[in-house]
């Protein structure tokens, strides 16, 4: 495997410089000084100087404390300003309250980049968020760019660069490679490191960024899309403080086609509890999450397992070129089980035909199956029929990717090394194809079908969800797109204080409402019915009472003038006995809207990522079964289709349902559009909005009920 190193670090002349600047610095310094180094390699302080010396950092060491004695056999310093020279990074190991010195000396020296590894910060709350603050304002004073506090240091592994405490490294080597890791948290990030590297899977470079007082995850994944040594991104996040720089980010490593894996830890309401006394981040709403990682064409991995297994597929073998896998096993009931797994990861099995099959029955008489194939135990010693039945899949069809099953007949010497033959051929003849083995694990199997691409898996389920998720990488990469630009909106105010109010906003912008009029008294309510048409629904209206239909505030299918003469004061009624204290605005009388299928859009004000779009089946269904989909604003019409595609039955509903007409998507997805922009035009205005139900039928949507909450006084 070949690793594309950069040239070496050479700070630019105005001692700022860009991004290429601070990712060599991060990750490829010529220089580096260890301030709070220590003689002891078992120390914190001494970890990072053995580390750099053992696993050959080619640049200069500058060990620098209080002694000004040796260090671990290198001459050390009483003060960065003692130096020979500034170097291009320093890493700060020192008690809590001797930071601020510390980087005061470094500005003083002119070090623009330097990673805080000492603890005792904002992780441990308010007095050590204030040091937190102090110290980030001297960088910002000094133009310094800093990693941490409490951060676990930087890692590139082809340069020898181990600029960091993690004991992983003391039982350790990792080995080169092309994939990079970017964390919050320092032990999460050690975790991973040694999962890679127990997995075969070759680093290439690594940051954990601890409480990120300035550099965040986000930034460095923007590093990393651009680091010609990374093609894989892993990245963990506990919380997000700028949610523009972490889509612009996602975006910037899509379009460079680098598959980014991302944990997001934090989902439950414990999880998010813990991560806000961890590394003090925000955790947010965690299908918010969702939603920006996948707009951004990342994947979310639920467990550190997934994310390295999707981490030695892509890197290994490439992200397949669609979702079609052929699966040849050695056992039929395996076959079966991977049939299923490919299923549930959204994969499909073409059948093999009649020509590829027959290939291999010559030879495999006891074989059956379309796919998967099972070629039995009778294979076992005729390896090179199951290379001809591969090769023939290959040939003859179009299907990106084959999984084989071995069980564990290549821990065999001499059956391995028929295996390893034919798949070194395969791989030759077809290098835009995917080839992936399950077999119990083996290091010399992994590690030699590594080295020609080809990953090895010692589980068939999970073998084929990396695959699933490796397959749809491609797709979300490709429909990641920059976030349209709103103009803010401007207009006459509209009082939204109501329901009549809030659909007065919707209907300026396009979201279609009923004729419907606001009537204070029974012969007001009579004559608004005979305007619009009977049958009519009755509606309280009170921004004290924004959910009618608790009280017994809506009426629905009045017939005559009797009824709504009656139904109004049945409504005045109903509101003063269950509000005493509402303010009452009057009755909304509309007609009623006819058959449809109900929807709900709505508008969430996230603190990270701003407005945010909701959209699910209406009605008490929202409140039941939760199925809903979140994205930004402002939506394309594209994002907005895949938002109603991710509703569970949506989909169906809409096509029409046991002998019910299709109903219009287009409108709806307009609809979702419309929302959308008003709500990215008045962010600052706009708390929330809901149109509950939205009713989309065979043509045209109409919104029957809505509720804005603003700003008071701005809308």
């Amino acid at each position: 495997m070949s690793v594309m190193t950069l040239p070496r670090c050479s700070r630019p002349s105005d001692g700022s410089g860009g991004q290429a600047w601070l990712r060599r610095a991060l990750f490829q310094p010529d220089s580096i000084a260890i301030i709070g180094a220590s003689s002891d390699p078992a120390k914190l302080g001494g970890r990072p100087v053995d580390y750099l010396k053992r696993f050959g950092f080619a640049g200069r060491i500058y060990p620098v404390n209080g002694s000004g004695e040796v260090v671990q056999g290198l001459p050390a310093f009483r003060s960065v300003a003692d130096l020979p020279e500034t170097p291009d990074q320093a890493l700060v190991i020192v008690p809590a309250q001797a930071v601020e010195p510390a980087l005061e000396a470094c500005a003083a020296r002119g070090i623009r980049l330097v990673q805080v590894l000492s603890s005792g910060f904002a992780e441990e709350g308010p007095e050590g968020a204030v040091r937190q603050k102090r110290i980030l304002a001297v960088a910002r004073r000094a133009g310094i760019r800093i990693t941490g506090p409490n951060a676990l240091g930087s890692v590139s592994v082809p340069d020898g660069l181990f600029a960091t405490f993690t004991t992983t490294l003391d039982s350790m080597r990792f080995r080169p490679g092309r994939v990079s890791f970017v964390t919050q948290s320092g032990a999460f990030a050690s975790h991973a490191y040694a999962c890679a590297h127990l997995r075969g899977i070759g680093m290439s470079r690594a940051v954990a960024t601890g409480n990120e007082a300035d550099l965040d995850v986000a930034e460095c994944i923007a590093l990393l899309a651009d680091d010609e040594g990374t093609s894989v991104i892993c990245a963990a996040l506990e919380g997000c403080r700028d949610g523009a720089r972490l889509r612009a980010a996602l975006l910037k490593a899509a379009q460079a086609g680098k598959p980014v894996i991302v944990m997001k830890v934090g989902a439950s309401e414990a999880g998010a509890a813990a991560a806000a006394t961890h590394t003090g981040s925000l955790a947010g709403e965690d299908r918010v999450y969702d939603a920006v990682l996948r707009e951004g064409g990342a994947w979310r991995a639920q467990s550190i397992e997934e994310m390295i297994d999707i981490a030695q597929l892509c890197s290994l073998g490439g992200m397949p070129g669609g979702r079609e896998v052929g699966i040849v096993s050695i056992s039929g009931g395996i076959g079966v089980l991977m049939a299923d797994a490919a299923s549930a990861a959204g994969l499909s099995l073409p059948a093999f035909p009649p020509e590829v099959l027959g290939a291999v029955i010559e030879s495999l008489p006891a074989a059956a199956g379309v796919n998967p194939v099972d070629t039995t135990a009778n294979a076992i010693p005729r390896m090179d029929a199951v290379e001809t039945l591969i090769g023939s899949a290959l040939e003859r069809t179009a299907i990106p990717t084959i999984v084989t099953y071995f069980a564990h007949t290549l821990r065999n010497p001499a059956l391995f090394a028929k295996v390893e033959q034919g798949f070194r051929r395969l791989r030759q003849r077809y290098p835009d194809r995917l080839l992936i083995v399950v077999a119990t694990l083996d290091e010399t199997v992994r590690d030699r079908l590594g080295e020609i691409g080809i990953p090895v898996f010692d589980d068939p389920s999970r073998a084929l969800r990396a695959l699933g998720a490796g397959a749809a990488l491609p797709g979300l990469q490709a429909a990641a797109e920059v976030l349209l630009a709103v103009p803010p909106l401007h207009g006459e105010a509209i009082d939204t204080r109501h329901e009549a109010g809030a659909k007065a906003l919707l209907a300026a912008v396009g979201v279609p409402v009923l004729p419907e009029r606001v009537v204070t008294d029974a012969a007001g309510a009579v004559a608004a019915a005979q305007a619009v048409g009977y049958p009519v629904v009755a509606k309280i209206l009170s921004e004290d009472i924004p959910h009618k239909t608790e009280i017994g505030g809506v009426l629905l299918g009045l017939a005559d003038a009797a009824s709504v003469a009656a139904g109004f004061q049945t409504l005045m009624e109903r509101a003063r006995a269950h509000a005493p204290t509402a303010r009452i605005d009057g009755v909304l009388i509309a007609p009623m809207a006819g058959k449809g299928l109900e929807t709900i859009i709505g508008v969430q004000q996230d603190p990270v990522f701003g407005p945010m779009i909701m959209f699910g089946l209406g009605g008490i269904a929202v409140e039941l079964f939760q199925d809903i989909s979140f994205g930004s604003a402002p939506l394309s019409p594209a994002r907005a289709a895949r938002l109603i595609d991710q509703v569970r039955g949506a989909s169906q509903l809409l096509k029409g349902w046991r002998g019910s007409p299709p109903l219009d998507r287009d409108a709806l997805v307009a609809a979702l559009c419309r929302v959308s922009e008003l709500a990215a035009s008045r962010p600052a205005e706009i708390r929330s909005i809901e149109i509950n139900p939205l009713l989309v039928r065979a043509e045209g949507v109409v919104a029957l009920d809505a509720l804005v909450v603003s700003v008071p006084g701005a809308v």
